[in-house]
């Protein structure tokens, strides 16, 4: 953690929150309730918990607005102490970025562009008319291809690939395994049952503020481009294939699939191991529980789940008694059986 330190009454203002208590005291860092110390300021997500700020070692504590009670110590009431810690860890842990330049192993093609205050580290190999911007990170192991173009601020994690042609915005942070702009999957069936490859000539392009976890594909379009847009955060072990669009500031949770041509709208959110068939159509705001398997286009602030995903609601319900299966089978063939008994007593009465 950076050596830093702040009064309660500027970070207040850094999360328009408000003071209570002493505004004047200095904190030097954060810390969970629980193990927090007397320079520390700490959490409290939930009002309920309030009880645990009696107990706690911290200097000062940040609090929802609807906790009124009075403390020993300065507290920070705000509207979201979730998102408030967020600012709160980065204040804190933001430090000054510091060029390394270019390490003597790394490989720099021709017609290469690169802006101030980079680093590139050892073994790290850039194709040709590659552009980079100021100020990006690029770490030992990455291949970048010919004609690539990283924005500024960039941070490229260890042994990232980004193929030929593709396209980053500012500030976008790769970690380390993720692919770029590999072959989307893309085959033609002759008459003999055998796969030939369609050419896939497109590139990958994103946007500004998008972070994309370890070990993630994003495949090449196989004509245009396959779009991931501003202020997206995609997870580890994600596959997005070619041609898909996902609209600005969606959250794509881990191992989620989605198949070609399909395009999300802005702020989706997909559940781990959500997936849905191609060239679909999800509307802004729409919500796929996990394990949510999507075949069909969904309507703006759709909520959904299941295998086909249906309403969120209708798939809890279905989930309530699917549990109750087995109790209802036998049921069902006991039942079964009293009608049969009933039958066969009213054939012979006649």
């Amino acid at each position: 953690m950076a050596d830093k330190k702040i009064t309660v009454e500027k970070l207040a203002a850094l999360v328009d929150g408000e003071v209570v208590g002493d505004g004047s005291f200095v904190v030097s860092g954060f810390a969970p309730l629980d193990g927090a110390g007397p320079t520390d300021i700490a959490f409290l997500v939930k009002a309920k918990n309030c009880a645990d700020i009696y107990a706690t070692g911290a200097g000062a504590v940040v609090v929802p607005s609807g906790v009124n009670e009075k403390f020993t110590i300065p507290v920070v009431r705000v509207k979201d102490p979730y998102l408030a810690a967020a600012h709160i860890h980065n204040y804190f842990l933001k430090v000054p970025f510091v060029a390394k330049g270019i390490h003597e192993r790394a490989v720099v093609g021709t017609e290469c562009t690169l802006g101030s205050e980079v680093t590139i580290g050892a073994f790290v190999a850039l194709g040709d008319r590659v552009t980079v911007g100021e100020r990006v990170c690029i770490e030992p192991g990455v291949v970048v291809g010919d004609d690539v173009t990283i924005g500024d601020d960039c941070k490229i994690c260890s042994n990232v690939s980004i193929y030929k042609g593709c396209i980053l915005g500012s500030r976008v942070v790769l970690h380390s395994g993720t692919v770029i702009g590999s072959d989307g999957y893309g085959y033609a069936v002759n008459a003999r049952g055998e796969h030939i490859k369609r050419p896939q000539v497109g590139i990958v392009r994103i946007g500004d503020d998008v972070e994309i976890g370890s070990n993630s594909c994003i495949d090449r379009a196989t004509y245009g481009e396959t779009v991931v847009k501003s202020g997206c955060k995609i997870d580890n072990l994600v596959q997005i294939a070619h041609n898909v669009v996902i609209g600005e500031n969606s959250l794509i949770v881990a191992q989620v699939g989605i198949a070609g041509s399909t395009t999300l709208g802005r702020n989706v959110v997909m559940g781990g191991q959500a997936a849905t068939t191609g060239h679909l159509t999800i509307g802004d705001g729409v919500m796929v529980a996990a394990r949510g398997a999507v075949h069909a286009d969904l309507k703006k602030g759709s909520v959904v789940g299941g295998t086909p995903a249906i309403p969120i609601r209708q798939w809890v319900k279905s989930c309530a008694v699917f549990n109750k299966l087995p109790e209802l089978r036998k049921l069902a063939q006991k039942n079964g059986k009293a009608i049969a008994a009933m039958e066969s007593r009213n054939e012979k009465d006649k």
